[in-house]
């Protein structure tokens, strides 16, 4: 059973980001561009996490949590620096 499922996951998530690069890419404003770049690094890290279930390795589950901690970390320093021009005060 998990022999079809994982490639139609990767597959699903290879076209969400494709789709989150064009609007990345084209986004009207910085912040569509930012909630794309957010939106990314998630599917991004739902990729690794997939791909970890699929090897039984833990290893791309600590490269996923890092991820998401540096996402985290550059979707508030964008932020902040959108708000107030600064990213320390």
């Amino acid at each position: 059973m998990l022999a079809y499922v994982m490639p139609i996951c990767f597959c699903l998530l290879g076209v969400a980001l494709l789709l989150n690069t064009l609007r990345l890419l084209q986004g009207p404003s910085m912040p569509d561009r930012v909630l794309a770049l957010d939106s990314l690094y998630i599917n991004g890290l739902a990729l690794l996490v997939v791909f970890g279930i699929w090897q039984a390795s833990s290893f791309f589950f600590e490269i996923a949590l890092l991820i998401a901690v540096l996402g985290f970390v550059s979707t508030v320093a964008v932020g902040k620096h959108l708000l107030h021009g600064d990213i320390i005060d």
